[in-house]
């Protein structure tokens, strides 16, 4: 039996998006750019596609950029900041949990002379509001804050934390990566002061190398991509229609069944977590009060992590050793470093993570398996 755990890393598309997929490559495969009629028909999926998010997020047209995925979009609200506010201020916030999508641009603009504030978070991988006011400034130009912790599925009150900076500082802007919490976790970007709004189309069903970027209109943001012009000179390159449209059914189709995807994986990571518990030495990260449904970080005490990962594939059941958005290299943690794990925890941390497709009977064979393997691999480190 196969079980697919590692859906926080990328999901399978759903079949009928790849129908459409295949239709538009084979039949409506115009540059909707073209003024003739395959051009047209291409750019109505990139128009239809554009219709779906703004009723999603419930904002203009004008707000919704297509991207070549997560990594992209945060990449142009934190450097196409930086880039047009720079004379403003250079200081910008984020926290210290954030995937390297955010991470490195900020790192980046360090080197370059801007001075980075990193909220720290408690135990359960949450920020601090009372921090967050502390640390904004006259000149700060952004601050980014994670929706939901790609590693142990922690919740951040990303809401609150809008409020605070429009209070204080009503000229700094707000993003939020939500590519962990698109499609599982409701976020409408005007209620909670968020300017940008970052998604990923592979984290919900969708396929792999496209992604949207919400952005306010009042932003003022530049493009970091130039070229022929495309969506209102933001981002320049040919449209991924194909892409776009299997990204548009794909988080129509989440949102349309939301509240009842939630239940169900709220259900499954209950009875996992209730389930796994009755093995020894088995820790759960993150936050119990505000945890993502679809996410489970398991430290498994004497085994270490990809011993276990790989345990588990020789069994067709797949979980990740954590992020694998960033590299198939192993690397030390720094989201479990900044919860203070204990130090053996570095090194013997798997993720799980659940979408709506996943199975009750997926998780009691998963379960039965690692019954067997985790007493089997103590008794060989202890040796």
């Amino acid at each position: 039996m196969e079980c697919y755990l590692d859906n926080s890393a990328t999901t399978r598309v759903l079949p009928e998006v790849v129908k459409l997929m295949d239709e538009i490559y084979l039949r409506d495969y115009g540059n909707p750019s073209s003024l003739h009629k395959k051009g047209f028909d291409a750019e109505r999926y990139i128009t239809e596609a554009r219709d779906v998010f703004t009723d999603i997020l419930k904002c203009s047209r004008k707000e919704i950029f297509f991207t070549s995925g997560g990594t992209e979009s945060n990449n142009t609200a934190i450097l196409g900041t930086a880039l047009a506010r720079g004379k403003r201020g250079h200081h910008m916030i984020t926290t210290a949990i954030e995937h390297a999508a955010v991470s490195s641009p900020m790192s980046f603009l360090e080197k370059q002379g801007w001075e980075i504030d990193r909220l720290s978070v408690d135990h359960e991988g949450r920020i601090s509001l009372d921090e967050l006011r502390e640390k904004l400034r006259p000149d700060t130009v952004l601050v980014s804050i994670m929706h939901v912790n790609n590693e142990i599925g922690t919740i951040q009150p990303v809401e609150e934390a809008g409020k605070i900076i429009k209070e204080i500082a009503p000229d700094c802007l707000f993003h939020v990566d939500d590519i962990q919490g698109f499609g599982k976790l409701p976020l409408i970007p005007k209620k909670c002061g968020i300017d940008f709004l970052s998604a990923s189309s592979h984290k919900l069903h969708g396929p792999k190398g496209v992604g949207l970027l919400y952005m306010s209109e009042k932003a003022h943001t530049l493009p970091i991509i130039y070229g022929g012009g495309q969506q209102n000179g933001m981002r320049s390159g040919t449209e991924n229609v194909p892409g776009v449209a299997g990204f548009a059914m794909a988080a129509k189709e989440m949102y349309s069944n939301l509240k009842e995807h939630e239940a169900h994986m709220k259900e499954l990571r209950e009875y996992f977590i209730n389930e796994i518990e009755k093995i020894s030495d088995i820790t759960i990260n993150g936050s119990a009060e505000h945890a993502a449904s679809h996410i489970v970080s398991l430290t498994v005490k004497d085994v270490r992590a990809e011993v276990l990962l790989h345990a588990l594939e020789a069994k067709d059941i797949y979980v990740s050793a954590g992020s694998a958005c960033s590299s198939n290299q192993p690397h030390i943690s720094e989201t479990l470093k900044s919860i203070e794990v204990p130090a053996y925890a570095l090194d013997s941390t798997v993720r799980l993570s659940f979408s709506p497709y996943t199975t009750k009977e997926e998780i009691d064979h998963t379960l039965k398996e690692l019954g067997e393997i985790i007493p089997a691999l103590r008794r060989f480190t202890r040796k």
